[in-house]
C-alpha cells in the first residue's frame, strides 16, 4: 500500500494556491491548474492549507476508500505543482517505412503506414514539439493526464508490432521482440 497520502505536499516558491468550496486552484509560472473538491470522492478527504505545505487526511481512517483517495488526491494537488511549474513532457517516435510526423495549424499530421494522413487535432493546453527528425516529437504541457491520455492516442494510431518493431512508441519503452516463422 503507497504512503503517498501521509507526506504534506510543499508548496513551490512562485506558486500561489487558494481553496474554495469547489476546487483547490493553483497558480504558477506556466499557467493555473484547478483540482476539482466537489466530486462524489472529495468528501472522503480533508483538505487544509498551512503555509507552505498542504495537507490532506482521510475524513475516516478505517474506511477503505477514503484512504485511497487519500494518497490520490495528494498525488493530484503534488502533480497540479509540478504542472504548473515545470510541465509535464513524453517523447516519442515512430519506426517504419515512410513514417512520419508534421504539425499543420493546430493538427498534428501522422503517416503511419496507412492510405491516408491522419489527422489529429492538438488539444487545448497542450503543445507538440518536433526532434531533429521527422520521426520523432513530443507531447508537452501542464496537466499529467491530459498529455498522458493525448499521447496514448497517438500511440493507438499505429501501436509498435511485435516483428518487425515498426509503430508509435514512447521513448525508451522496451519493444518485446518475437521470432518470426521458420523454415
Amino acid at each position: 500500500m503507497s504512503r503517498a497520502g501521509k507526506y504534506p505536499v510543499e508548496i513551490a516558491s512562485g506558486v500561489t494556491v487558494e481553496m474554495t468550496p469547489a476546487a483547490l486552484n493553483v497558480k504558477g509560472p506556466k499557467g493555473s491548474l484547478s483540482i476539482r473538491l466537489d466530486t462524489k470522492n472529495a468528501p472522503l478527504v480533508d483538505v487544509k492549507i498551512d503555509g507552505n505545505q498542504i495537507t490532506v487526511t482521510p475524513k475516516d481512517a478505517d474506511d477503505k476508500a477514503s484512504r485511497a483517495m487519500w494518497g490520490t488526491m495528494t498525488r493530484n494537488i503534488k502533480q497540479a505543482i509540478i504542472g504548473v511549474t515545470t510541465g509535464f513532457q513524453k517523447d516519442m517516435g515512430m519506426k517504419g517505412v515512410g513514417f512520419k510526423a508534421a504539425i499543420r495549424g493546430k493538427d498534428l499530421v501522422l503517416v503511419a503506414g496507412y492510405s491516408h494522413e491522419v489527422v489529429m487535432p492538438i488539444p487545448e493546453g497542450l503543445t507538440i514539439e518536433m526532434g531533429a527528425a521527422p520521426t520523432e516529437f513530443s507531447v508537452k504541457g501542464m496537466d499529467k493526464n491530459l498529455v498522458g491520455q493525448f499521447a496514448d492516442k497517438i500511440r493507438k494510431v499505429r501501436k509498435p508490432e511485435p516483428y518487425k518493431g515498426k509503430g508509435i512508441f514512447y521513448k525508451g519503452e522496451k519493444i518485446r521482440r518475437k521470432e518470426g516463422k521458420k523454415k
